[in-house]
Order: C-alpha cells, then sequence, then structure tokens
C-alpha cells in the first residue's frame, strides 16, 4: 500500500470490537479499514459470554436476530464454594437474557456484515505517529510501509500498540491465568442451561451450555508467567496443566475438559488497566483515540469486557457521525485545508464525547470486575474482607451491570 494513501478512518485491530466498530460505522454510511496483524480472522478464545446489555449492542448493529439461534438462552447462575464452609448461591437469570456465543459465530457474523475489502488482513502495526505538516496519524506497518489516517481507532487489544501512542499506563497482571476451552457432544448432551462457577482452593471452574450438542468451559487458577510461556502454544500441555488444576473437582468438570476440542483450547494470563487509571487516563490525542480491551482490559469475572466492546463501537461511530464529513477526494487547496482542520475539530470534540459517555462506565465495570478478581485470586483475609465490604457498598445489586443500555447507534 503507497504510503501517501489517506484513508479516513483506520481501526487497529480485527478482533470483536474491531469488527463491531467498522460495523457501526458503516451502518451509518461511513466507510474505513481494519488492518489486522493475522491471515485469517481470530476467532480463537472458545466462547464469550452476552447479557441484555450486549444483546442491546448486537441488535443495534443487526446481527442479533443472526446469532441468537446459535446459542441457548441460559435461565439460571450458580456460585458454589467448595471450600471450607462452603456455600452455594443461585440466582434467576429470567428478566436478562443471557447466552453463550462461540467466539467463531460472532466474529464471523460481523465480519460478513462488512463490505468486501474492508478487513486487510497481514498488516501489523508495530508504532503510531503524527505527521507535523497536518497533524494526522501515521501507522507504521511490519513491512516498513506506511498508511495515513484522519481518524484512527485502536481495537488492538490489552497490548495495544495505540494506547502507547496515548501513553496510557501500562496494564497490570491479575496473578490469574484462564484456560478457555469447548467440548462437543456429538449425540447431544444433558447440561442444564445454567452458568455454572465452583470455587476450591483459589481454582474457579466454570461451565455454560451453548447450544445442545456443545458446551463452553474455563478454569482460572494461579499460573507464573514462566509456566505460562512453557504451555500456553502447546494445547496438549494446557489441557494436562488444566487437569492437574481441577483435581479434587467433580467428576462431571473433569471429563467436560478431558473430552474438550484441542484446537479449542488458550491459555490466557489475566491482566487488567487499573479503575484509576481508567478514571485519570487521556484516551484522546488529536483523531485517534482507543475501544474494547486497547481502553478498558479488565477480568473476564463479570463476563462483561468483549459487551463492553460492543458498546464502545455503538456510542463510538453515533459521536463521530454527528461530526463526520468525508474529505479524501477534495483536490487539496488552501481552501480545502481550512475545512479540513475545522473537520477534524469537530472529530476531536466528537472523540471527547465518547470518552466521556464511556469513562464512568468502563470505571464501574472495572472496579466491579477488580474486586471480584480480587476475591476470587490468591489474598490476604483482611483484603478479602476490603474488598466484600466494598462490593457491598459500590455493587448492592451486582448484576445491575447487564441492564446498562448503549442507546441508538
Amino acid at each position: 500500500m503507497d504510503a501517501t494513501e489517506v484513508n479516513d478512518i483506520v481501526i487497529v485491530g480485527g478482533g470483536l470490537c474491531g469488527l463491531a466498530t467498522a460495523v457501526a460505522l458503516h451502518r451509518k454510511g461511513i466507510k474505513s479499514i481494519v488492518l489486522e496483524r493475522s491471515e485469517t480472522l481470530r476467532d480463537t478464545g472458545g466462547a464469550i459470554g452476552t447479557r441484555s446489555n450486549a444483546w442491546r449492542a448486537l441488535d443495534q448493529l443487526g446481527v442479533g436476530s443472526k446469532l441468537r439461534p446459535t446459542a441457548v438462552r441460559v435461565l439460571k447462575n450458580r456460585e458454589i464454594s467448595l471450600d471450607k464452609g462452603g456455600s452455594n448461591e443461585e440466582t434467576s437469570l429470567a428478566n436478562d437474557e443471557t447466552r453463550c456465543l462461540k467466539r467463531s459465530d460472532l466474529i464471523t457474523t460481523l465480519a460478513d456484515a462488512l463490505p468486501p475489502g474492508t478487513i486487510q488482513f497481514g498488516r501489523q502495526v508495530v508504532s503510531v505517529k503524527l505527521d507535523p505538516s497536518n497533524s494526522y496519524p501515521t501507522v507504521q506497518l511490519h513491512d516498513g510501509s506506511s498508511i495515513v489516517a484522519k481518524i484512527l481507532i485502536g481495537c488492538d487489544g490489552a497490548h495495544s500498540v495505540v494506547a502507547d501512542f496515548l501513553e496510557l499506563k501500562p496494564t497490570k497482571e491479575f496473578g490469574l491465568s484462564v484456560t478457555r476451552g469447548l467440548t462437543h457432544y456429538s449425540n447431544g448432551h444433558s447440561v442444564p442451561h445454567e452458568i455454572v462457577r465452583v470455587t476450591k482452593n483459589d481454582v474457579v471452574i466454570g461451565r455454560a451450555p451453548i447450544d445442545d450438542k456443545s458446551a463452553y468451559w474455563f478454569v482460572a487458577q494461579p499460573l507464573t508467567s514462566e509456566e505460562h510461556a512453557k504451555i500456553s502454544q502447546r494445547p496438549e500441555l494446557i489441557r494436562e496443566s488444566t487437569l492437574h488444576a481441577v483435581e479434587g473437582f467433580s467428576t462431571e468438570f473433569v471429563q467436560l475438559i478431558e473430552d474438550s476440542e484441542l484446537e479449542s483450547l488458550t491459555l490466557t494470563h489475566l491482566r487488567y488497566r487499573h479503575p484509576c487509571d481508567l478514571l485519570l487516563g487521556k484516551f484522546r490525542k488529536g483523531t485517534v483515540t482507543v475501544a474494547g480491551d486497547a481502553m478498558h482490559v479488565m477480568g473476564p469475572f463479570l463476563g462483561q469486557g468483549g459487551a463492553a466492546g460492543l458498546e464502545d463501537a455503538i456510542v463510538l461511530a453515533r459521536c463521530l457521525s454527528q461530526k463526520f464529513v468525508s474529505t479524501v477526494d477534495r483536490p487539496i487547496t488552501s481552501e480545502s485545508q481550512t475545512m479540513t482542520k475545522v473537520i477534524m475539530r469537530g472529530v476531536e470534540e466528537a472523540m471527547d464525547r465518547y470518552v466521556k459517555e464511556r469513562r464512568m462506565r468502563v470505571v464501574r465495570l472495572s472496579t466491579q470486575s477488580y474486586l471480584t478478581g480480587l476475591l476470587l485470586a490468591p489474598s490476604s483475609r483482611s483484603v478479602k474482607s476490603a474488598c466484600n465490604v466494598s462490593m457491598a457498598v459500590l455493587f448492592r445489586n451486582p448484576s445491575n451491570h447487564s441492564q446498562y443500555d448503549c442507546g441508538v447507534l
């Protein structure tokens, strides 16, 4: 691609948030390109929980009706502790649309909703800088080429190059790793339509049905960076390590992992952006901003990380559409340069509105996820006590986050 080419909107990252942002812009009549470092769609990670707030966003993207038939509705949530003084807490989800979607179904459906050529594969962004002549962001690619963007949106995950350009504070490690996988039953299964999460000795195993023949599971456990590096790229070692971690759990959970599809297994060292950094961080520089995990990566303890990225896409596209006017085909004259500056100032104002609207939403989600993670991670009794008090004060209704409505696109 010619280095002098100018694109109106460039999205870095073709994951869930990047594709959702491109779809949202497309539905507003705005063209964008998505730079994805992989050679194919990134649909790893097993599955993703979607609650009512996520389905509101998916409906705004025009894909909700296509995805609902792919996953059964979950009606109940169960939390079980097998530690001393164990407990069993049950919550009805009858008034909350909750489903567990295969990530591949979600990613493919979003990609299919985009015009051909929107996603450019094999294009890894290694740095971002501003062009001193016009203040446009320029992305440098791994192959030495560069692309000029009038608007740059970083949806490139926890290790975001765009977030580094914005000088956001580095993400932090949680001290936990999570293994995710899918198990397929050719003759069907009898897994209840419920999410169950069982805790024992600092290990958490969760399970949810996807459809009548497949189920999703995860195991969170303390795991050092050295151990993670040794096994994260070898599915057979991931399964072996996970089976060792769940020794002492019920045979149905052990069998679930033993029967899992080897190619579906992933091991992730959990990272998060601290709530204080979200509260104080500057998420816009010129016409550059971030969305999804690049902005607010959080632990999976609420099942809201992906949903928050979908909400970002709706809000960002809505704000930009109110200010955005294409200037690519205009001849470069002093008059057009002045007009472009006016439009870009409008884009900056739109991005500021987006950041303002999203900031407190993601601060609350991140805080609740952070506290929940501390309760699950190995920590002292005093820390867990403080977390319980904070949760009781700040989040009297712990499921209220799923009732959020990001609004109309």
